[in-house]
């Protein structure tokens, strides 16, 4: 071609031009499915993703990076790729994606050229009706996305046409102007003039209802993802908890509050995440479960530990994994219990609830550890007391961790302050 690809901006012409020159595309649809195929690993930004509470995805990207999400997360994905899939429905899925540029495995119908953008309405008519509609009754976040798709351009035209100021409100995150490293005046004549235009290009979105988020490094994304991801998740609740030995409760009591905190979780309107810890998980199911109506079985996710690993990943390794996935998808943790045997027979706090913890912690969601039931939940509840602002910022809870904490208070007390402190940090 004989053009410098570091110089040029319009990558969609530099591959009508070759497809001028050429006159086939074969070269372009190897190409597409080589670099798509070769080392595309996911990242944390995609488990973000597949676990925030959407369940209708559209992307331009042609790998499968937001499928394999999906599915690592446990969620039944229909993908579109082609017209003839919008005609039908995957039964009992969670998350429609429409891949509105085609597909790596399908590159000979992948839109790469101007001529597929300019035919774009005739070939994937559906497609732009179908974004019509849902830019029209949802909201939006334009993630990674440039709106130089002459598409999306025409598309938004036609929606503002058509419902002038009654649009609804949709997002996109930008990137601000990094500021210049020398001091020269071309420099920071430079910066001021992208600055200026940045600013006429954030005014021109309002008119299609678009609020963008400046950031100023990429890096930002995953926090504002992760935020929004416990926004989203703070009616779910991950409960963990493990018992080989039932002291100090007993083997009466302690399934006995196990099966009135499900019972009531669901009854005040939060959800349940749930791995089925031994001697716990069995009795907050069931709990949940009776209070549940025919078609609320959504509002229990039930996720028991697999026991083979992938190839190449260690049960330990991929256990910490999927630890990370379930409480991804909660926006607070109730611990109960927590203890195991060890390989000699002895019990012992048990390490995957303190891990459990941790990830908690770490993914900036609530604990909520009901230390009256000892082992490894009294434990962390003595690390949180000391410090309990640290992990409450809201305050309010004080009174209600000291009732969660004391083995003389009733079941009902105990249940009803785990509520109570699940309604002040879901406000």
């Amino acid at each position: 071609m004989k053009l410098d690809i570091d110089r040029e901006t319009d990558l969609v012409a530099i591959a009508q031009y070759h497809l001028n020159k050429v006159g086939t595309r074969s070269d372009l649809n190897q190409l597409l499915i080589d670099e798509f195929t070769k080392d595309a690993t996911l990242t944390e930004n995609h488990h973000l993703l597949a676990s925030l509470s959407i369940d209708t995805v559209w992307t331009t990207n042609y790998d499968d990076l937001l499928e394999r999400a999906y599915t690592d997360g446990g969620k039944k994905i229909d993908v579109n790729l082609t017209k003839e899939n919008l005609a039908v429905t995957v039964p009992g899925r969670k998350v429609t994606i429409y891949k509105m540029h085609g597909d790596k495995t399908m590159p000979e119908d992948a839109v790469l050229t101007k001529e597929d953008y300019e035919a774009y309405d005739t070939k994937r008519s559906l497609f732009s009706t179908s974004l019509r509609g849902d830019l029209v009754d949802k909201s939006f976040l334009f993630l990674g996305f440039s709106f130089t798709d002459p598409n999306i351009d025409y598309i938004l035209s036609r929606i503002r046409n058509l419902l002038g100021e009654n649009q609804r409100r949709h997002y996109c995150i930008m990137k601000s102007v990094a500021k210049p490293t020398g001091r020269s005046k071309k420099a920071t004549e430079s910066y001021d003039y992208e600055c200026n235009k940045l600013q006429h290009r954030i005014a021109d979105f309002k008119r299609y209802s678009i609020q963008a988020v400046m950031i100023d490094e990429y890096s930002e994304i995953t926090g504002i993802l992760a935020e929004l991801n416990r926004r989203s998740h703070l009616k779910e609740v991950f409960v963990s908890g493990s018992a080989e030995d039932f002291s100090p409760f007993g083997d009466v009591r302690l399934p006995r509050l196990s099966h009135l905190l499900g019972e009531k979780l669901i009854r005040e309107g939060f959800n349940i995440v749930s791995g089925f810890g031994l001697g716990i998980g069995g009795s907050v199911i069931q709990g949940a479960m009776q209070n549940l109506g025919h078609n609320d079985e959504s509002r229990l996710q039930l996720r028991p530990f697999p026991q083979k690993p992938p190839s190449g990943m260690s049960l330990a390794n991929y256990w910490t994994a999927y630890r990370h996935r379930m409480i991804s998808n909660a926006g607070s943790c109730v611990f109960i219990a927590g203890n195991k045997k060890d390989s000699s027979g002895n019990v012992v706090e048990a390490d995957g609830v303190i891990e459990e913890f941790d990830i908690c912690c770490k993914q900036g969601k609530f604990p909520i550890p009901i230390g009256a039931t000892g082992h490894s939940a009294k434990r962390l509840w003595e690390r949180m007391h000391a410090s309990l602002d640290s992990y409450f910022p809201g305050g309010g809870v004080t009174g209600h961790f000291d009732t969660i904490g004391n083995e003389r208070k009733s079941d009902e007390q105990i249940v009803d302050a785990v509520i109570a402190i699940l309604k002040r940090i879901s406000r």
